[in-house]
This record gives structure tokens, C-alpha cells and sequence, in this order.
């Protein structure tokens, strides 16, 4: 009779997440640049929309401003800003950077989060609400409703940008904690 038992194996000690390969990190990174600049670009453009029907006496100015803006919000601004958001999160997620390591990038996805937040909640229905009296023969109720959410949204950008660039104040909490094997 064998009174030997062999040992239990050891559990597996978690690794660290799978990091993205070098052809897949750099098409996430242009897709995510990309996305990062149309949204830009289109947050630009609702700006100088916004300002026009804000300033303009002409009531057909006006509500082509706003039915301009309307079309930027419904077929554009949705889809680039949810492309940023998740060709972010898949950066951050599949490469050293991580998600919550670096102030920078913590910073950069709450901030996406937000603005895309914001672009859904506050500046569709502020504009949306705008074109529905200037459709209906009435003026611009409140110019709040068109330039509010793009000076925000603007603002929030151009900040990213600078700090995506400069990449300041260094590791998180949890960033100076995570043991060498795993970064």
C-alpha cells in the first residue's frame, strides 16, 4: 500500500493582462488618433455653427446653423466619439500604459467618458431643442443651447491633447504598486 500522495499543484499565479502586438498597438493607436482629431475637428466646426446662428440676425442663417449642427450631433459626433472612447480603452487595456497606472491616462479616459456623456445628455438635446423653435418660424431661445457644449467640449479636447503629448505628473497610486513582473 502506497501511503505517498503527491502534492497538489500550485495555483496559478495571475499574469499579466495580454498586451497587444506591435501591428495591432499601432492600427489601435492610428484609429485612435483619428478619432481623437475628428472629434476635434467636428467639435470646431459646431463652434463656428454655433457662433454664426448666435450672432446672425438672418432667420434662414440661423436655421441652417442649427439644422447643420443637428446633422453633425446625429450622424457624426456619436459614432467618433465612441470610437475615441473605445480605441482609448483598448490602448490603455492592451499595452504598459494601463488604465489606471498613469495620472494621464486615468485622466484622459474619465474625461472621455464624460464628454461623451455630455455630447448624449446635454449638447444633442441643446440642439435639437434650438432647431425645433427656429423650425417652427421662432428664434434662437438661448444661445447657451449651441455654444455651451461645444466651448466645453473643445476645451476638454484641446486638454487631453496637451497632456497625451506631454504626458504629466506621473504613476497612480496603483501604478507605483504594481510589482515590475507585471508592468
Amino acid at each position: 500500500m502506497d501511503t505517498h500522495t503527491e502534492p497538489k499543484p500550485a495555483k496559478p499565479r495571475p499574469g499579466p493582462p495580454p498586451r497587444l502586438g506591435r501591428p495591432a498597438r499601432r492600427a489601435a493607436l492610428v484609429v485612435h488618433v483619428i478619432a481623437s482629431a475628428g472629434w476635434l475637428g467636428l467639435t470646431l466646426g459646431l463652434l463656428a455653427l454655433g457662433i454664426t446662428a448666435a450672432t446672425d440676425g438672418s432667420a434662414g442663417t440661423v436655421e441652417a446653423s442649427v439644422r447643420a449642427m443637428k446633422l453633425f450631433a446625429d450622424w457624426l459626433l456619436l459614432p467618433v466619439a465612441f470610437l475615441t472612447l473605445l480605441s482609448g480603452l483598448l490602448l490603455s487595456l492592451g499595452t504598459t500604459w494601463g488604465l489606471a497606472r498613469y495620472r494621464w491616462v486615468y485622466t484622459k479616459f474619465w474625461l472621455t467618458l464624460a464628454t461623451t456623456t455630455a455630447t448624449v445628455f446635454a449638447l444633442r438635446p441643446g440642439v435639437n431643442s434650438a432647431v425645433t423653435a427656429v423650425a417652427a418660424g421662432g428664434s434662437l431661445p438661448d444661445a447657451g443651447d449651441v455654444l455651451f457644449g461645444p466651448v466645453v467640449s473643445l476645451s476638454a479636447y484641446v486638454f487631453m491633447t496637451v497632456i497625451s503629448v506631454l504626458k504629466p505628473w506621473g504613476k497612480t497610486h496603483r501604478g507605483r504598486e504594481t510589482p515590475r513582473a507585471f508592468a
